[in-house]
């Protein structure tokens, strides 16, 4: 439309049943222009949330040992370090020294991370090597594949053959249920 006073425009917007917004205050004059302003803010809220959506999360989950945690009990939190890898989250993994142990910090907690990167490396790499932050040795990995995390509940299992996909006939009759015991 050119350079218009800005009345002008006012009336204009007004005449179409519209909103007359300033694009661009800095220019010189100023840039506006008409258009609906609640419809304009609608679509803009619409991609950013449809952007939001495609894109994928990754969470660091955090697991913490001790110089003197049992086999068992590694065992277990390696089985807890394996499926957050698998879901695509990184894990922190945690030595906490308490006391005299940080005498042998460098030995035994190495010893530990090594392990535990070890027991994982089939799906796992290390992102951040084990280094040593006050009383806390820590290491991160990272999964080696990324998984999707499912967006809304649980996975629906896959049909196999041993489910038919037949449409189920309806349940027979069956004989009347005991008579329940009475109490006086």
């Amino acid at each position: 439309m050119g350079v218009v006073n800005t009345s002008e425009a006012l009336q204009r917007a007004r005449a179409q049943d519209l909103d007359l917004v300033e694009v661009a205050p800095m220019a010189a004059p100023p840039v506006c222009r008409i258009m609906d302003f609640g419809k304009f803010k609608y679509i803009t809220s619409k991609r950013e949330q449809e952007a939001r959506k495609k894109q994928t999360v990754i969470q660091v989950k955090e697991i913490k040992v001790r110089p003197k945690t049992e086999e068992h009990d590694l065992n277990t939190k390696l089985k807890h370090i394996r499926r957050f890898l698998e879901e695509g989250d990184k894990v922190k993994v945690t030595v906490r020294f308490r006391g005299r142990e940080l005498a042998y910090a460098s030995q035994s907690g190495f010893e530990i991370l090594k392990h535990i990167v070890e027991a994982i490396a089939d799906v796992a790499k290390v992102e951040s090597a084990p280094k040593m932050e006050g009383k806390t040795m820590m290491a991160i990995v990272s999964p080696t594949m990324h998984k999707k995390k499912p967006v809304g509940g649980a996975e629906k299992p896959p049909v196999t053959a041993a489910t038919p996909a037949a449409p189920k006939a309806a349940p027979q009759a069956t004989a009347a249920p005991p008579a329940q015991k009475q109490e006086g």
